[in-house]
């Protein structure tokens, strides 16, 4: 009687934290819909607006607030999953070295478009940081399939990233200052890029980031550790190089369409995990909301900040949410 008391509560309290998450997305979305340097919002949903203001509404503010969620949902995802997946609670996309492919591939199209004096279409870049990010995939699925554990995809990643970081260095160091900047924001992420992409440039991601939402179950027993899940059933070996395939597209996806964005992946479900609990079949679904609502907050904040031009999302991230994971973090270890 009082387990069940217990298990009921703690649904509530589930319920209450997914609801207040859905409430701040929704806020989120509203504040990136309404900002901005030409004075058209929502209204323009339902009221007749000039020509101008139907193009930067429809155009440009809609698609990069729905990119700003389609990529936070996705980056906040694959942590929350490589986590379990990793058994490490501080494992985020970046560690198993997809997004330090995808940079470096895209770098890479950047650096020699310029040496060239091509003129590359604006797709480009993306199907270029897509393709890096598949080149990784494909070794990491090897891996998975050879059995060798999740110790082995952990430093493939970091020898990925290493090798990937020296490649980018000797590539920055021999770059004409026009291409400087457009390297550097690239790797510190912008929204600009994929807000440019028709939707069927989205359509893999949702469908992957749907069949991740439901793998929650699975990632419950997956948690108890590999030997205690085969245990209770769950077929370890097929499950973990689809979970490491997903994880991999969908990062892809996000480097692709937007660059480089550290930090949402990392911190979004740690600390939904140290505040409410580390079970997935809240978790997944809490991280989506969470990560899509952090990053449309931080693409305000990046158009916002200057009077002309952005910042770097990437770096709007990390300046918003170390503090608070420093905090918690700190708070956490006082209290134990």
């Amino acid at each position: 009687m009082v387990l069940s008391a217990l298990l009921i509560r703690q649904q509530q309290k589930y319920r209450y934290w997914l609801l207040g998450l859905g409430l701040a997305l929704a806020a989120a979305v509203l504040l990136s819909l309404q900002l901005g340097a030409v004075g058209v919002g929502i209204e323009a949903l339902w009221r007749p607006v000039s020509a101008l203001e139907q193009q930067v509404f429809w155009q440009l503010r809609l698609p990069r607030t729905l990119l700003a969620v389609l990529v936070g949902a996705s980056l906040a995802l694959c942590g929350a999953v490589l986590q379990v997946l990793l058994h490490n609670p501080l494992a985020e996309p970046g560690l198993i070295g997809i997004s330090s492919g995808a940079s470096l591939a895209a770098v890479l199209t950047l650096f020699f478009s310029a040496r060239l004096g091509l003129a590359l279409p604006y797709w480009s870049l993306s199907l270029a940081a897509f393709a890096g990010a598949l080149v990784v995939t494909g070794l990491l699925l090897a891996l998975a399939r050879r059995r060798l554990g999740q110790g082995a995809l952990l430093l493939f990643g970091v020898a990925v990233a290493i090798f990937a970081n020296a490649i980018l260095t000797w590539l920055l160091y021999l770059a004409d200052d026009a291409s400087l900047r457009t390297f550097l924001f690239w790797m510190m992420g912008s929204l600009g890029y994929g807000q440019q992409l028709s939707f069927w440039w989205w359509l893999p991601a949702v469908l992957t980031l749907g069949w991740l939402m439901g793998q929650g179950r699975r990632l419950d027993l997956l948690a108890l550790g590999e030997n205690q899940a085969r245990l209770l059933g769950l077929d370890v070996h097929r499950l973990r190089p689809r979970l490491v395939l997903a994880v991999c597209l969908l990062t892809a996806f996000s480097v692709a369409m937007a660059g480089v964005i550290g930090f949402v992946g990392l911190v979004v479900p740690h600390l939904l995990r140290l505040l409410a609990g580390g079970r997935q079949h809240f978790l997944l679904p809490a991280s989506v909301l969470a990560g899509a609502a952090l990053l449309t907050l931080a693409d305000v904040a990046a158009r916002q900040a200057l009077a002309v031009g952005e910042l770097p999302i990437g770096a709007v991230t990390a300046t918003l949410g170390a503090p608070v994971f420093i905090w918690l973090l700190v708070r956490r270890h006082a209290g134990a």
